[in-house]
């Protein structure tokens, strides 16, 4: 790997530290609420969200180049299936949706912040892969 690349792997597993964290957060605003899923969506939330990120991060954190490969496509699909859920369609899951509960500022924060990791995520693998 070269110094930019590693640097943006160093990057990438900032991301991935950060994108857990929140999503333990976000996680526990879920349970709070009572927004149950359905087991198709805890399968892709367990797999494409939370265990291929850590996988990315560990690969990057072992300057494996694969890791942006990883980050890039799980930061993708859960960008899209955070920004579907959470923002676009009608439900429990849409932040518009959430009543005035204790839990409620919380979890519209986090699927902010989710968002915003998840784009710095698959820019960042983005970036990495085309770098030389």
């Amino acid at each position: 790997m070269s110094s930019s690349q590693q640097s943006l792997a160093r990057t990438g597993v900032i991301i991935v530290a950060l994108h857990f964290l929140i999503s333990l957060v976000h996680g526990a605003a879920h349970n709070g609420l009572h927004i149950d899923m359905e087991l198709w969506q805890t399968v892709y939330i367990l797999v494409v969200i939370t265990i291929v990120p850590l996988v990315s991060g560990v690969l990057l954190w072992r300057r494996a180049r694969i890791g942006f490969l990883l980050l890039m496509c799980s930061m993708l699909g859960a960008l899209m299936f955070g920004g579907y859920y959470h923002f676009i369609a009608a439900g429990l899951d849409n932040v518009a949706s959430v009543g005035a509960h204790s839990w409620g500022s919380t979890f519209r924060v986090t699927a902010v912040l989710l968002s915003l990791t998840e784009a710095a995520g698959v820019l960042t693998g983005v970036m990495g892969l085309i770098k030389k």
